[in-house]
């Protein structure tokens, strides 16, 4: 299945970034450019660097100066995770190209790799709860709470791979076809974002 793959990807994705645990360290890809788990790995590899972003800008002990640099590596970052989401779905445009949508076929309320975007971030998710359940400093109702949470978290996860498998399914078959928007993100933009445009050259 798919998924599965996904949770390969982003599961190794985010073991090797917590191997050094830096945000400053480059990606180190294993797969070849051309794959489709190239793109899986990278996407989850700015999701997890991001994570931590959140993380350390969260410090109320952070430098101002510091916080507004994170602030826009984190705006940088989200515009990456987006083109990566993208060129995901570019992958399944073209994989369902020759399929002849059915009379009647609907479109999804989200394409493929946006929902695969939620798997990813699921997968952070649970990395990091299970860590929170296993924490040996932690009190045991602490670890009691984090291992209830992680249940649903697992939970959410299957929920979510087999409504990916079927909307997956469902383009294959006609059922359903993709209809993609590219991402219209205004905030980056100086042509868009009122407050970089107003300014005096």
């Amino acid at each position: 299945m798919f998924t599965a793959l996904c949770i390969r990807i982003f599961d190794q994705s985010i073991a090797d970034y917590h191997r050094y645990d830096d945000i400053h360290r480059a990606i180190e890809n294993p797969y070849e450019k051309t794959a489709i788990e190239h793109l899986l790995y990278a996407k989850n590899w700015i999701d997890t660097v991001q994570w931590h972003l959140e993380d350390v800008i969260r410090n109320p002990q952070i430098d101002p100066a510091e916080a507004l640099g994170l602030k826009r590596w984190i705006d940088r970052s989200n515009q990456e995770r987006t083109d990566m989401v993208e060129y995901i779905d570019s992958y399944f445009l073209d994989k369902y190209k020759d399929v002849t949508p059915k009379p009647g076929a609907a479109i999804n309320t989200e394409s493929p790799a946006w929902a695969i975007d939620r798997l990813s971030i699921l997968s952070l998710k649970i990395y990091h709860m299970r860590e929170e359940a296993t924490r040996a400093d932690a009190t045991e109702e602490h670890r009691r709470a984090c291992q209830a949470k992680l249940d649903v978290l697992l939970e959410q996860q299957r929920d979510l791979s087999t409504a990916i498998e079927e909307l997956l399914e469902d383009i294959l078959q006609g059922r359903k076809y993709m209809k993609v928007y590219k991402q219209m993100k205004m905030y980056n933009d100086p042509s868009l974002n009122p407050v970089l445009y107003g300014q005096k050259p």
